[in-house]
């Protein structure tokens, strides 16, 4: 059971460096500067390939996993098929107990009833 951080910076002239401080006690760490809006991202690909049965997916905060709450849903969903827990520590998220998994659905909801005002 791996701790396997993501990090996401959208340009180059941004630093990885606060997020790294952060995951610093994962086992593995995908990092990558690209724009959530600008396609494919292929570190965060790579990063739920990687990930397996037991494992938990750590971020610091949602927006630099997903670029909209549809596409969190679907990030959401793959993990839970592959039976990942997921970790977002500046929002204190924690889907590994029934506390975070109410905590993560209510932020879905409520975000996606903002998204749609």
């Amino acid at each position: 059971m791996a701790r396997v951080g993501y990090a996401r910076v959208s340009s180059v002239g941004q630093s990885l460096d606060v997020q790294r401080a952060k995951l610093q006690h994962c086992d593995k760490l995908f990092q990558e500067t690209r724009s959530g809006a600008a396609g494919p991202r292929p570190q965060l690909r790579a990063c739920l390939d990687y990930v397996r049965e037991g494992d938990t997916l750590v971020v610091t905060r949602l927006d630099r996993l997903a670029r909209s709450t549809l596409h969190l849903c679907q990030i959401a969903e793959a993990l839970a098929h592959k039976q990942v827990d997921l970790q977002v520590l500046d929002q204190h998220i924690d889907t590994s107990d029934a506390t975070g998994r109410l905590l993560f659905t209510t932020w879905k909801v409520s975000r996606d009833k903002v998204n749609k005002r």
